[in-house]
């Protein structure tokens, strides 16, 4: 297989694999279905930006008319986010979205597709998904924890949505073999707020640390992902007896509306930030702000001792 038959470098990616720079994937999905226009484009715009000021490279990834795209365009960012019925495709989606020619934002699974393909190491994003509540009878569970059982991309996030069983998605990602690594803390950070009670696999100080981590892992052939749990600044942190009320009562919203399958995330973050008054979305943006700055750093650590 030519992968470029499929995959499209931007200039400015293509630029810094020519020029040996470190760069850092982001997934195009809080773009074309995490907040409106235009607030996601300036969200969309200002993470980029960040990755930048750290002395990276960002690498948005998106499928456009067809064709996989590592990076994008001024003109590709606006159009995720102002054109309707972009879809949302994960790994199950993606050969038809590519094999048909459409436009799809792409999910935490399918930006570490394409980031491994694109040889990227380091992605990312708000937060994971994961085992969701209720699971031992809906069997829902995100594809995005098979993927880092199986891709070698480091997705730093902080933690996964806390709409979802926290205890038992650590539990999936343990079976998998996929190690948890906190970012200064030792507790597993649940989104919106710092804390969940719940362990991390090992506690980490410092990016080199996380980098050394990341390079020993696959120079023994161990290939998978990692997941770098880092917590959301603690201006920005939520209450967790408010927002546990807002997810409780979200999530009797979506049984009694028999809402299921892949709209359930996007039901419950919408009805979090109605129920806390717009205090998730302010703190949704921080923690991506802050992780997409922590995985500039770590890309950065990593590719010095990559050489």
């Amino acid at each position: 297989m030519n992968i470029a038959d499929y995959l499209d470098f931007s200039a400015e990616v293509s630029e810094a694999k020519k020029h040996n720079i470190p760069v850092v994937a982001l997934e195009s999905t809080i773009i074309s279905h995490g907040m409106p226009y235009p607030q996601n484009l300036e969200t969309a715009r200002r993470v980029e930006a960040i990755i930048r000021e750290e002395g990276a490279v960002p690498a948005t990834m998106a499928v456009i008319k067809g064709r996989i795209k590592a990076g994008l365009s001024e003109d590709d960012l606006h159009f995720m986010a102002d054109t309707p019925g972009i879809l949302k495709a994960s790994r199950r989606d993606f050969p038809s979205v590519v094999a048909l020619g459409l436009n799809a934002a792409t999910t935490v699974a399918t930006t570490m597709i394409c980031a491994e393909m694109a040889g990227i190491s380091l992605f990312a994003t708000g937060g994971i998904g994961g085992v969701h509540r209720g699971a031992e009878t809906s069997f829902d569970i995100s594809a995005d924890l098979q993927e880092l059982a199986k891709t070698s991309v480091a997705v730093v996030s902080a933690g996964a949505k806390s709409i979802l069983d926290l205890p038992l998605t650590l539990e999936y990602l343990e079976t998998l073999g996929v190690p948890v690594y906190g970012f200064e803390t030792d507790e597993f950070p649940a989104f919106f707020t710092r804390h969940s009670g719940l362990p991390v696999t090992q506690r980490m100080d410092t990016v080199e640390e996380v980098a050394r981590a990341l390079k020993v892992k696959w120079d023994l052939g161990l290939t998978g992902g990692v997941v770098i749990a880092n917590p959301i600044p603690e201006e920005y942190s939520m209450d967790k007896s408010v927002i546990d009320k807002a997810i409780d009562a979200a999530l009797k919203e979506a049984q009694s509306q028999s809402i299921v399958g892949k709209a359930v995330t996007p039901f419950l973050l919408s009805a979090v930030k109605r129920l806390t008054e717009g205090k998730s979305l302010e703190s949704n943006i921080a923690l991506v702000y802050n992780n997409v700055r922590r995985a500039a750093q770590i890309a950065k650590a990593l590719h010095q001792l990559q050489g």
